[in-house]
């Protein structure tokens, strides 16, 4: 039995923080040096409590604190809004972003041995935000909101973790952020359309990365060689091409897969593999759609379409923590070796958020064994 199995859901579930490290580097840069009341672990507790529990207002989450179980966890007999919004505002960003690629380390470590994380899906998510309460994120004439680039790895279905991120003002374009995305070798790159760049496509190549992208219907193409496809499958042609015109034409050879969707659209998918049939591209191709899904879940089911504070630190905190809360939970999946989802596993855990956490990992375990009975 776990040595940690005393200790209450929530307080498991937060443990998987380093926040020993986190003192560490609090007192080298004197981050909380004059805090008398509300630590950055206090605030990085409650305000993860608020994400779970989807609080919409700086208020509602000092009201959170009159709980006795909650005052236990953060250390705080109370605390005022206007104390919680001084917090949100000063701590910084890239303490939360070392958090959570501290976490995404953890993930990837104790990762099974049969997943290959090497299959990466690249996009971003536009929040819109008022212009008037939040200037700093202009965007367009009467428009305002910030941009999550992301990377997410996919490890099967229902099993995916946010790997990197980058955060922007909603005007940047997708393609500015393909050097910082795209920059494992042997890995496979998944992106749609918005990320079609000609000379990036020839630099993946050259430096030994793979992608498999929608190309445009306006791309100008040279077809080099037709391969055959499989006879009733969804793959319509399958070429080897040069794509571009003559000002702009690639360097490299490229191949371009012409495939029905579920929907019964024709897609073109652009790639530099020709080590896989045309059908296991275009079901590679699928598993973009596990990005879709997680911005889904993200706006959905995490508190960040109200946000706590109008400043820019304030909105990249709370947009960092809530990719912090999802790899805690990811930990938790690869602690039990579950493929039960995020979503799953999160009603669970506040359905006994203050016992001990062996009930919360009892429930999971039942749940899997019925799986496999019925199955």
């Amino acid at each position: 039995m776990d040595k940690n199995t005393h200790l209450s859901s929530f307080s498991q579930w937060l443990n998987q923080i380093d926040f020993k490290q986190l003192d560490e580097t609090l007192g080298q840069t004197g981050g909380d040096k004059y805090v008398k009341k509300l630590t950055t672990k206090a605030y990085m507790t409650l305000f993860l409590y608020a994400h779970l529990q989807k609080e919409d207002s700086l208020r509602s989450i000092s009201d959170c604190v009159l709980g006795e179980e909650l005052q236990k966890a953060t250390g705080l007999s109370s605390i005022s809004a206007s104390q919680l919004s001084r917090k949100n505002n000063s701590v910084d960003p890239q303490l939360l972003m070392t958090i959570f690629l501290d976490l995404v380390a953890k993930i990837k470590g104790k990762r099974a041995p049969k997943i290959d994380e090497r299959l990466k899906v690249v996009d971003s998510t536009t929040i819109p935000l008022n212009a008037q309460r939040y200037p700093w994120a202009h965007f367009r004439k009467t428009k305002a909101g910030v941009k999550l680039h992301l990377r997410l790895v996919f490890m099967g279905k229902g099993q995916v973790f946010p790997e990197k991120a980058v955060l922007t003002s909603a005007q940047v374009n997708d393609r500015s952020q393909l050097d910082v995305l795209v920059d494992e070798k042997e890995a496979m790159y998944v992106f749609d359309r918005g990320y079609v760049d000609y000379q990036a496509f020839d630099r993946f190549s050259e430096e030994g990365m793979f992608f498999a992208s929608r190309l445009k219907k306006n791309a100008v193409i040279h077809v080099l060689h037709d391969y055959k496809v499989p006879e009733k499958s969804s793959i319509l042609s399958d070429q080897m091409i040069l794509l571009g015109g003559v000002q702009n034409q690639t360097e490299n050879a490229f191949r371009l897969i012409v495939a029905k969707d579920d929907q019964g659209k024709n897609i073109r998918i652009i790639t530099n593999r020709f080590d896989l049939s045309a059908t296991e591209i275009s079901d590679v191709y699928r598993h973009r759609w596990a990005i879709e899904l997680f911005f889904k879940w993200l706006k959905q089911h995490v508190r960040i379409r109200t946000f706590y504070g109008q400043s820019e630190t304030a909105v990249q905190n709370q947009l960092l923590l809530a990719l912090i809360h999802y790899s805690l939970f990811v930990l938790i999946q690869q602690k039990l070796e579950t493929t039960r989802s995020v979503l799953q596993l999160t009603r669970w855990f506040k359905a006994v958020l203050w016992k001990s956490c062996e009930q919360w990992f009892r429930r999971i375990r039942f749940q899997m064994e019925k799986r496999k009975r019925v199955t």
